[in-house]
């Protein structure tokens, strides 16, 4: 069963982080996705849980009421309201890599295509994530495993991008550039399986927290792609 619940007294992202991992350790709790600025929770369950249970869970500064249960009907609505929200990754990667190709259209190899691509990734998504380096940490420890053990490097991880970026689009350093980005993906590639494979709704901050992105397949997917040209232009070098 899914229920939905209001919350109140959570101010920032960081609030939303900490009642978001209080309610899913909830024994019953099978996943807990909250928004901040619905003000809200929706909890699956495996069997009913009473609102004292739930309350008693959290600090005194929030409070939590039940609003309703999401019907089937609407849960096929939130799938779609999934999709839409990815538009905004769609279009930034289609953009991406329209301009990696019309920078090397009349060149007689891809590999300055590829690493233009590679560039400009990590140019545009680190600019997302500077837009809130102080809410963004909060969303990236909730899936990047050494951003959990060390939270230092929540902190500078946009930074990180940004650099890359920079070595990629000046072929400066790319064998290093290369392996940094098995490095650094691989990592977090491996706290998206985790999320994907817990069924765990949570939010996505590839884009930072500036737009809000479900955490799906296409996370994934967009990192494997990244991760695939690394591998394919090490192979060349």
């Amino acid at each position: 069963m899914k229920h939905t619940y209001h919350i109140q007294g959570m101010t920032c992202n960081g609030c939303r982080t900490h009642v978001e991992e209080t309610l899913s350790k909830i024994e019953g709790v099978r996943n807990a996705s909250v928004d901040l600025e619905k003000a809200e929770a929706i909890i699956e369950m495996e069997h009913h849980i009473d609102v004292n249970t739930l309350q008693k869970s959290l600090l005194d500064k929030y409070s939590i009421s039940e609003k309703r249960m999401v019907t089937m009907a609407e849960t096929s609505t939130e799938t779609k309201s999934k999709l839409e929200q990815l538009r905004p990754l769609f279009l930034i990667l289609g953009y991406i890599t329209v301009a990696s190709i019309l920078l090397n259209y009349n060149r007689p190899n891809w590999e300055g295509a590829m690493l233009d691509f590679m560039g400009l990734f990590y140019i545009v998504f680190s600019f997302f994530k500077m837009l809130d380096l102080k809410g963004f940490p909060d969303s990236f420890r909730m899936y990047d495993p050494l951003a959990k053990a060390v939270p230092f490097y929540a902190w500078v991880y946009p930074f990180i991008e940004t650099i890359l970026g920079v070595l990629f689009l000046m072929r400066l350093y790319v064998p290093f550039a290369l392996i940094a980005t098995l490095v650094v993906l691989g990592i977090t590639t491996i706290g998206v399986t985790r999320t994907l494979l817990d069924k765990k709704s949570i939010q996505c901050a590839c884009l930072g927290t500036a737009l809000k992105l479900p955490m799906t397949e296409a996370t994934f997917i967009e990192n494997a792609i990244m991760i695939v040209m690394a591998i394919s232009m090490l192979i060349g070098l």
